[in-house]
This record gives structure tokens, sequence and C-alpha cells, in this order.
């Protein structure tokens, strides 16, 4: 009978691989993440059976532990405005919290080796954001604009805002309310 699988050792790899791509990006190799978590090379492969597999769960608990932040305490009837700057707020909090962890997000995020299949799933954490962006278009609160390119500037606007954090973390607070104040400028009607 087969030992039951360690969730510390699951939870190494991952932890050892968000790391490593968010420094190397998606072409860490296998071996060095085995070794960042403590463990030899087959034991990744006990967990996972390929670097993509390893590379999509960790995407999904990356978007998974981003949208607890986000998602929660959602004010599901609030404004749209409100909405987004709540969304803001989570996404400023937690990149600024676990830098490595959105650098590895970004890593993943263009990378074709994450399927569609785990986009999808991933997507579901977020289905009151993207209700969000259906009613500020069907209010006429948006700019006529795609989901796809407001949520571009967000994320562009939130890495600028993060990267000023980074070098004057004191102005957090400052510097998180200006971002958003330039970002919903941008994307209301």
């Amino acid at each position: 009978m087969a030992r039951p699988l360690s969730e510390a050792k699951r939870e190494a790899i991952l932890a050892a691989a968000c790391k490593l791509v968010a420094e190397l990006g998606t072409g860490a190799p296998t071996a060095k993440i085995a070794r960042e978590a403590g463990l030899a090379e087959g034991t990744l492969f006990t967990y996972f059976a390929n670097k993509d597999e390893l590379l999509n769960q960790l995407y999904l608990d990356l978007k998974t532990d981003f949208a607890k932040l986000t998602v929660a305490s959602y004010p599901a009837n609030g404004s749209v405005r409100d909405r987004f700057e709540h969304f803001w707020n989570g996404f400023i909090d937690w990149g600024a919290k676990y830098p490595a962890k959105r650098k590895a997000l970004r890593q993943l995020a263009v990378s074709d080796r994450i399927t569609q299949e785990t986009r999808s799933k991933a997507a579901t954490a977020f289905a009151e954001i993207s209700a969000m962006f259906e009613q500020g278009h069907q209010d006429g609160i948006l700019k006529n604009q795609p989901q796809s390119f407001i949520g571009a500037v967000l994320d562009a606007m939130g890495t600028m805002t993060l990267d000023l954090i980074a070098q004057e973390p004191s102005r957090h607070e400052h510097y998180r309310k200006t971002g958003f104040s330039v970002f919903w400028d941008g994307i209301s009607a």
C-alpha cells in the first residue's frame, strides 16, 4: 500500500515553484524547484506528473489566494465605483504583501503552458468582478471599452502603483488612493 502524500511537501513544492517562477520565469528547472523545496527531483514528480501540471496548479493556487483577498467582503450591492475601488484595494494590498506571488502570477498569466481549462477554473473565483464590468457597461458608468482592455489598464496602473509602494512603503495608502483615482478617471464615462 502506497504511503499517503504529504500536504507539507506539496506546499513546499508550490512555494519553491512560486519563488523560482518569480525569479526565473516559467523556465525555472524542476531540479532547482525540488532543491529549493528541500526534496529530490523525483519526489516533485510524485506530487505533480510533469512541470506543466505543477505550473497550472501554482496558477490556480495563486489566483485563489488573490481572490480570497480581493473578493473577500466584496460589496456586491455597492456602487460600481465602490466595487471597483474594493477590488483595486485588494489587488494593491495583495501585491504589496506578496510581491513574489504577484510576480509569479504575472509570469504564469502570459505563459502558454497554462491551459484554457485552468484559466477558466481560475476565472470562476472572479465571477462577481466580471458582473461588475458588465453592469458598469450596461449602466453607462464605464467607457465603451472591452473588459480585457480595462483589465489591462488596471494591471498596468496597479503594477506602477505597486512599484511606487515598493520604493516608498510608508506611502502605501497615498499611492493606493492616488492610483485608484487615476485609474477610475481613465475608465469611467
